[in-house]
């Protein structure tokens, strides 16, 4: 499929050809560097591409190129910035000799997401030290791990949601064949490897587009800068491009496209569509399971399907905040902003688990009363993944604190277990398998009034925090902000650690073993979820004649069980009489 790209240079028999789309520029030549400055002029064709072939150009060759004789840009679909996203891009082979060559992935309805960052998973903060710890995820019982965005951006360290080459690992983290040993190690280990990609922005600095391509970009803002055009077939090209490289070339299991609700018109429709279809035509040519997942604040259900392969024009799922939402209220008791339409959460709490979206279609009161949402009424639960922390979630507070510091241990696991159970694909945070109590705030490396304009605007969303905590919360650009957030893996060991891994495992494999199989089976959709006096009743139908049924005591007190259970248990046991605090039980038995 990457055979196909029309950006990005291209090895050859006769030396790398060299593309840059430039419309605005009146001249373009290809700088090569080298002992000396080597400035080749570019040919221009009727569409605005400029090319050349330089039969000396090989891997590892380094260019940038020199626009109207006035700046030297990097290549838009750079492979790799090994001087940071101003720097000369480097021409990659894409050639490596995988070890999990035969590996065809994994069918969605088996996904237990592990998101990490990069940069923080590990002390070293690189891709190949992430692979020493890919034993730990398997044990844990994770399936698949999904990074956070890896995109070369500005500076020694980001969340990576500021990526401006979006075809580049950032060097930070390794080069290109480090990134694939990670994914080839975690394929020989039976884990799937998914990508955040993000398609709705370019960061704030190293992005040249606007200069010789304009094209790119509509008159309307996004809330982290200029929007995309999609509606310009190439631009629309550029970004189906991306993710088929990364799906293809680096043979990424799934991509998860971050908030597809800032991405603003006109083409958006277009691209999602154009998006599916394009790896659709890679799942029918490799035989390969691929899986595309959307962040969607506007709970558009009309773009799922978990269940047709290929999903032409379709995503397997969207990643369920009202879920989140709904749980953090409970815990936490927190109702500002978003949470404040949460702020009676058993309701929310049941229609996720029964219908998934907690919004589909009625006013948000956060929106100033706009409706929110689509009907739920065709999709199976599989299409919505579930998370009680992830990164947004932790890293949007102030102090960037987990619900381990926020809620308490007894309520946090009896949420943990309804989530590990229940048939949405679960996902956890980094570290939140063995309750870290490091913090997750944002953090970036920008420089000069940029750096500035980060650290004034974090004050001013989070005004309130600040004049309370003051020298409490971190400095988003400070060094000192990335340590605190990187996780410290030798307290597993410890006793309080230890015991809330073995209760993860414990879910996770009570959730192999009884759940994962029978989701293939699940029927009409939906579940049935309400509470009655403090008490979870869920049921989903499995095949006919089966059902997955949980009770949970999602309260303080000790309540009474509201009707006896038949069937084999899957965690929990028998439910006594009087159900304790906090407890969850969970069994499956005849419809």
């Amino acid at each position: 499929m990457t055979r196909d790209r029309r950006f990005g240079p291209a090895i050859g028999a006769d030396g790398v050809t060299f593309r840059l789309w430039a419309p605005d520029a009146k001249s373009v030549a290809l700088k090569m560097h080298g002992k000396e400055e080597d400035i080749r002029p570019m040919q221009r064709d009727s569409e605005g591409w400029f090319s050349i072939v330089a039969p000396d150009a090989r891997p590892g060759t380094r260019y940038r190129f020199r626009i109207d004789d006035e700046i030297d840009v990097p290549d838009p679909a750079s492979g790799f910035q090994p001087e940071d996203v101003n720097g000369p891009s480097e021409v990659i082979d894409p050639a490596f000799g995988w070890q999990a060559a035969g590996w065809k992935g994994r069918p969605w309805h088996e996904c237990v997401f592990l998101e990490m960052h990069t940069g923080t998973f590990t002390t070293d903060g690189t891709f190949r030290a992430a692979i020493d710890k890919l034993d730990h995820v398997v044990e844990a019982g994770f399936t698949a791990i999904e990074l956070m965005p890896v995109a070369d951006f500005a500076g020694r360290w980001n969340w990576g949601y500021d990526g401006v080459l979006l075809f580049a690992p950032d060097s930070a983290y390794g080069r290109p064949d480090d990134l694939k040993a990670l994914i080839d190690a975690a394929h020989g280990k039976g884990l799937m490897v998914f990508l955040d990609v993000v398609y709705n922005h370019f960061g704030p600095e190293g992005n040249y587009l606007g200069r010789y391509a304009p094209q790119f970009f509509t008159p309307a803002n996004t809330p982290w800068g200029s929007a995309i055009d999609y509606g310009n077939p190439l631009v629309r090209r550029f970004a189906i491009e991306n993710a088929l490289y990364w799906l293809d070339e680096f043979r990424f299991d799934g991509l998860r496209l971050d908030a597809v609700h800032a991405i603003v018109e006109p083409g958006r429709g277009l691209l999602l569509r154009k998006l599916s279809e394009a790896a659709g035509a890679l799942i029918a040519e490799s035989g390969r399971h691929i899986h595309l997942v959307l962040e969607n604040d506007a709970n558009q259900a009309s773009l799922l399907d978990p269940v047709v392969d290929p999903p032409v024009g379709k995503y397997r799922a969207q990643w369920n905040d009202d879920y989140h939402h709904a749980f953090h209220v409970a815990l936490t008791g927190e109702t500002t902003s978003y949470y404040a339409d949460y702020r009676d959460p058993a309701p929310y709490i049941a229609r996720v688990l029964a219908q998934g979206f907690a919004y589909q279609g009625e006013p948000s009161p956060h929106r100033g009363g706009e409706p929110r949402g689509e009907t739920t009424a065709k999709l199976p639960l599989t299409a919505f993944v579930n998370f009680l922390q992830n990164h947004d979630q932790i890293g949007n507070r102030a102090l960037g604190e987990r619900l381990t510091g926020l809620a308490t241990p007894e309520a946090l696991e009896a949420a943990l277990a309804i989530t590990l159970l229940a048939p949405g694909p679960p996902l956890m945070f980094m570290g939140d398998e063995w309750a870290a109590r490091e913090p997750f705030p944002f953090f970036c490396d920008f420089k000069g009034d940029l750096a500035q304009a980060v650290r004034e605007g974090r004050r001013r969303e989070f005004s309130e925090a600040y004049e309370k905590y003051r020298d409490e919360v971190p400095d988003p650009l400070a060094e000192e902000t990335v340590r605190l957030a990187t996780l410290d893996w030798s307290v597993r060991s410890q006793s309080g650690h230890t015991a809330r891994l073995t209760f993860v495992k414990d879910l996770l494999g009570a959730r192999k073993a009884h759940i994962t199989p029978r989701l293939p089976h699940l029927m009409d959709g939906h579940g049935t979820a309400r509470f009655e006096d403090g008490v979870l009743i869920a049921q989903w139908r499995i095949r006919p004649a089966e059902r997955l049924s949980m009770l949970a005591n999602f309260s303080l007190q000790a309540r009474e069980r509201p009707h006896a259970m038949s069937g084999h248990a899957v965690w929990g046991g028998p439910p006594p009489d009087e159900l304790p605090p906090w407890s969850v039980f969970v069994w499956i038995g005849p419809s």
